[in-house]
């Protein structure tokens, strides 16, 4: 098996455990679901339909007041419209009969109806008014009103239901968030734990092969590889012990044997999968391997004209920028990740996804000399990392319409829509709809990540007020800084200008920062907000408020609170990173989501702390072009 298919390998334990937290979120959004229908199909439509029979039998009482007044022939059609209304709302209840000891109360319902419609049905006939008077006194209020309690019954019965469906809903919820969380936990632990034994596993000969190197290099001439295996690495320790071979023997023979000895170590690079360019230390073309040839479509028999004619644009970009990196005294140069991949679309088996790296050659005086490029073919990792994001976006996205039933569910309860809740009862739900809340701001949390990695965040931008901006963001979390104890200041000089930007995008920027500063300031202190307009390496000099022409804005959040240590803060602004014994139970994305929105509008962000002084959080935002450049743009 190759190297890269071990590699494609490590990582299915991560897949599958991706799968099954979607396949166990999934169940829990379905039994969830199914809750709250089992409430709206068992016992909404009895209460809707007992009140609506007690609007009918109001109604008919009406009716029957008319007649006392004598006017039956007015009451006639109301009566017997009603009485339609009636029936058929009564037929609803006696097909939806779902809670205990409501099929008695519906048959003595049925009773008292069929007995109040015959009674109004006589009493309809009766000419005299005074009899009219007694009768309906004594026979037609009674039947009206036990009819009336029995609707009532029934309205109660299936209200107190839907209360207790509610509460055990909300346990079920909570038993079902306990589920996910180990789930997730289990799974994501256990594909770790896989993962890196499977990747330590694979990698193992390459920390022999390393070694060996190593021990080469500092003059060990007897070092060698012995890595046993049928993969790429193997292929290289063999090259390498072969070219060892030959390099003692080039130190006992003559130049031939060095001829023989380059060979092999040409033959040695044209082994390895992945494209590697060899430079002098003028940076022109010395060498390249058979994957470079043949995937990047370099001719090292052109280096003294333009080796790179052929190439993909791309390639040339990256090798100049590799090159003056690792010429430039800077030292190896490694890919960050997938955010430094190069793509080439006309290559042999298609488009190819590469991840540069670059190692400076040494000469005896320790002087640059050269470089070597590699370009690591990481294809089909990044079309894995491609499949995990979408999993995840695809199940944030899943989970926003049963939440927003869920939400909607809660709110109608805790809102006392369906009937009045005890004490006890609305803490509960205040806190099953808090628990909510949370996780709609974790699934956005999920959604703006899928859409900052893919690269398709929707700007809306024009031209907006630094200074409106801040008012909308300080009015937002007013509340919130009151009930922290800590004030809200806002720094803004005269003359700042205008910002080209999506003002809702940049709300969550500073709900991200002033949320923070708001949870780490101390009570009684104070959370300031600057805003002054800059130029680009300007610096940190907040002295000086008033910039010729500045063409971006800075704004800045500082606090009060403990700070952040040094060995902390380059990670800060990395997906699901907490700073070890921080408070709060975020899910670690709102810095890494604020960064990429920043970036998006061509900004850069960053942070000023110190342990025990505080931190200020601070991005910038290009200024709003001139009237004449828009209307030249457009």
């Amino acid at each position: 098996m190759t190297l890269r298919r071990r590699l494609v390998l490590a990582q299915a334990p991560l897949a599958l455990a991706l799968a099954i937290v979607g396949v166990v979120s999934s169940v829990v959004t379905t039994r969830l679901g199914e809750s709250s229908r089992l409430i709206l199909a068992d016992n909404y439509r009895s209460v809707l339909a007992a009140q609506r029979m007690k609007e009918s039998l109001e109604r008919l009482d009406s009716f029957a007041v008319f007649i006392l007044a004598g006017h039956p022939k007015d009451a006639a059609q109301g009566i017997a419209r009603h009485r339609v209304l009636f029936e058929s709302e009564l037929a609803v209840q006696e097909g939806n009969v779902t809670e205990s000891g409501e099929s008695d109360v519906t048959t003595r319902l049925r009773a008292a109806w069929t007995e109040y419609a015959r009674r109004l049905t006589w009493y309809g006939t009766i000419e005299e008014q005074g009899q009219r008077d007694a009768d309906y006194f004594s026979m037609m209020e009674p039947a009206f009103v036990r009819v009336r309690q029995l609707a009532d019954e029934i309205l109660a019965v299936n209200q107190d239901a839907m209360v207790r469906k509610s509460v055990r809903a909300e346990d079920r919820a909570q038993q079902f968030e306990k589920v996910v969380l180990v789930a997730v936990v289990l799974a994501l632990g256990l594909g770790l734990l896989a993962s890196t034994w499977l990747t330590t596993r694979m990698l193992r000969p390459l920390g022999i092969v390393s070694a060996a190197v190593r021990r080469f290099g500092d003059g060990d001439l007897l070092a060698r590889a012995n890595v046993q295996g049928h993969d790429e690495i193997v292929d290289v320790a063999g090259e390498f012990n072969r070219m060892a071979d030959r390099l003692g023997a080039y130190r006992r023979s003559s130049l031939g044997e060095l001829l023989q000895a380059q060979q092999a170590a040409q033959a040695a690079i044209d082994g390895l999968p992945d494209p590697v360019l060899l430079l002098d230390g003028k940076g022109q073309l010395e060498g390249a391997n058979a994957a470079a040839t043949r995937l990047l479509n370099i001719d090292p028999d052109r280096a003294a004209a333009d080796p790179y004619v052929a190439a993909d644009p791309a390639v040339r970009a990256v090798v100049d920028r590799l090159r003056a990196h690792a010429l430039g005294g800077k030292g190896p140069y490694v890919s960050k990740g997938f955010e430094d991949a190069v793509r080439v679309a006309a290559t042999p088996d298609g488009e190819r996804i590469f991840l540069p790296r670059a190692t400076p050659i040494y000469g005896e005086a320790g002087a640059v000399t050269g470089a070597a490029i590699t370009l690591q073919d990481a294809t089909r990792l990044f079309r894995f990392d491609e499949l995990k994001n979408n999993l995840v976006a695809t199940v944030a996205h899943e989970f926003r319409t049963p939440l927003t039933s869920l939400r909607m569910a809660l709110h109608l309860c805790t809102e006392q829509v369906v009937g009045p809740l005890t004490p006890k009862q609305a803490d509960l739900l205040f806190a099953a709809r808090e628990d909510c809340e949370r996780l709609q701001i974790i699934v956005d949390d999920l959604l703006n990540l899928s859409r900052i990695e893919a690269g398709r965040i929707d700007l809306r931008k024009r031209r907006v007020d630094p200074g409106a901006l801040i008012a909308l963001a300080v009015d937002a979390h007013e509340a919130a800084a009151k009930q922290a104890g800590v004030g809200l200041r806002v720094d803004l000089p005269a003359g700042v200008p205008e910002i080209f930007a999506d003002p809702d995008r940049l709300q969550l920027v500073f709900t991200n920062l002033l949320g923070n500063a708001l949870r780490y300031g101390p009570a009684g202190t104070d959370v300031v907000i600057r805003v002054r307009g800059v130029r680009p390496g300007q610096g940190d000099d907040r002295r000086d408020h008033k910039i010729a022409t500045p063409t971006q804005v800075r704004f800045e959040v500082s606090d009060q609170g403990p700070g952040i240590a040094g060995e902390h803060q380059p990670g800060l602004f990395e997906k699901f990173f907490r700073v070890p014994g921080s408070q709060g139970n975020g899910s670690g994305l709102g810095l890494f989501i604020a960064k990429g929105l920043v970036q998006a509008h061509g900004g850069a962000i960053g942070v000023n702390s110190a342990q025990g002084q505080g931190s200020t959080f601070w991005f910038t935002i290009p200024t709003a072009p001139a009237a004449a450049d828009v209307g030249a743009a457009g």
